[in-house]
């Protein structure tokens, strides 16, 4: 339906045209401008100044069946499929060989959810097509919607053996490929398409990606040099190859990936991100913690850089600072049960134990629902005398862990220390039925309950048993 015609021509049809809407004078213009002008304000988003074009057109061209399909495709995008279906059957009537007419019927059923028929109505353009390339297009599309992503990729392929510069059908084909987990197949696909196409940036990317993906970062690096030196633009692939260099530990290569991009573009909290952590890598505190502040300054609602820096501190035992930090991240968001986890970390660590039970607390009701996080805070609860609440919260935790000794052993031990023998033994049982080697566990825990007589005999006879 996009027709090519010289770009000032173009310019000239639509300033020629909205000079008559301004002047009320009637000028003429062929059906193919007028297609030209509607298509033009519906790609800009101008829906009432292309119907009025079209009003126009119809009434200087009732004739044209290009116009009219323009037509048809507004009444689609308006949702009037019956009426656009009507309109369809008197083309055909007329043009029963017009591609456009199927691809139309296409659009139609599959704005109605019968993408079967879709397909069937796209089979029939291809029979009157000479752009087979952008048939194939849609029937990928249509194949995508049906979650047949075997046909959708080889319609895609289709499309790029007609037309090998399409990038979204390229785009598509590698999705496909991710999606039936065939990424070394897509990468042998890709390795044929280079071969055809060495200058594509976009298929040395995707193919970098892919190594990537299995782990392969040689090749993914080499993948994405070849794709920057194609564009030396290209601000993902110069990110991906730090990544993938990374991975090698070629931190300072890695460095000057990542600086590229904020040469080409503003900064990027990710890019500034990944910089520090390269700089801790090789040791450059000072930089390292340059990059982190620049991180947050950066994007304060990223959480990974709040924790990057609260972490750094950590691994130096610096909990003042740490906890400074951790603060200043609770006070932008005060839900992130990352940050939580690590405010009750760092305070376990100044043996500010109440703080700490706080945060556990808070990291729990936020979705923090790892092991490590309900045994720290039981922990912390029988450091408090909280038997009852520390009872209760392992209750919670042996909905998520239910065959987990660690929670066994404690249950036991709290149930001993308020004097509940028969809750106690029982819990006591599991946790050697499930770990009789984790005893000693029992023991650290509970080193008064473990010199008790009658618990020394019960886990003698217990181990006996087994």
């Amino acid at each position: 339906m996009h027709l090519d015609h010289d770009e000032e021509d173009h310019s000239l049809s639509l300033s020629k045209f909205e000079s008559m809407l301004k002047t009320n004078k009637v000028f003429f213009f062929d059906s193919e401008e007028f297609e030209e002008i509607i298509l033009h304000y519906l790609d800009m988003g101008k829906a009432t100044l292309a119907k009025k074009a079209l009003k126009l057109g119809l009434e200087q061209h009732p004739k044209s069946t290009g116009l009219k399909l323009v037509q048809v495709e507004m009444m689609v995008y308006d949702d009037k499929l019956d009426q656009a279906e009507k309109l369809l059957n008197e083309l055909y009537a007329i043009e029963p060989t017009n591609e456009e007419i199927f691809i139309q019927k296409a659009n139609i059923y599959s704005k109605r959810d019968l993408h079967e028929k879709a397909v069937e109505f796209l089979k029939t353009a291809l029979l009157y097509t000479e752009d087979h390339a952008d048939v194939y297009n849609l029937m990928g599309m249509e194949y995508l919607f049906m979650d047949n992503l075997e046909l959708a990729k080889e319609s895609f392929i289709k499309c790029l053996e007609e037309d090998f510069e399409d990038q979204s059908a390229l785009y598509n084909v590698v999705y496909c490929f991710e999606f039936l987990d065939q990424n070394l197949e897509a990468i042998a696909y890709l390795n044929k398409y280079i071969d055809k196409n060495p200058y594509s940036e976009i298929a040395w990317h995707q193919s970098g990606r892919l190594y990537y993906g299995i782990k392969d970062y040689e090749n993914a690096v080499r993948s994405f040099e070849f794709s920057t030196y194609i564009d030396d633009e290209f601000i993902g692939a110069f990110m991906e190859k730090g990544k993938a260099l990374e991975r090698l530990k070629r931190y300072e290569e890695a460095i000057e990936s990542y600086n590229r991009t904020l040469e080409l573009d503003d900064p990027t909290s990710y890019a500034l991100l990944r910089i520090g952590k390269c700089h801790e890598k090789l040791g450059h505190k000072a930089e390292a913690i340059k990059y982190f502040n620049r991180t947050v300054h950066e994007d304060p609602l990223l959480d990974k850089g709040w924790i990057a820096i609260t972490d750094y501190y950590v691994r130096q035992k610096n909990y003042q600072k740490a906890l400074i930090y951790v603060n200043k991240a609770l006070a932008i968001d005060d839900q992130n049960r990352l940050y939580w986890k690590r405010y009750a970390t760092i305070n376990k660590a100044l043996d500010h134990i109440e703080e700490a039970e706080f945060g556990y607390r808070k990291a729990v009701e936020f979705g923090d629902y790892q092991l490590d996080t309900w045994l720290f805070w039981v922990d912390i609860m029988q450091q408090l005398g909280e038997y009852n609440n520390a009872i209760l919260t392992l209750l919670q935790a042996a909905e998520y862990f239910p065959e987990e000794y660690e929670v066994e052993y404690r249950l036991a031990g709290f149930h001993f220390l308020l004097h509940e023998e028969q809750k106690a033994t029982f819990h006591l049982s599991n946790g050697l039925r499930l770990n009789q080697k984790q005893q000693t566990l029992f023991a650290e825990l509970f080193p008064t309950v473990w010199e008790r007589t009658f618990v020394q005999d019960y886990i003698l006879k217990h181990t006996k048993s087994e």
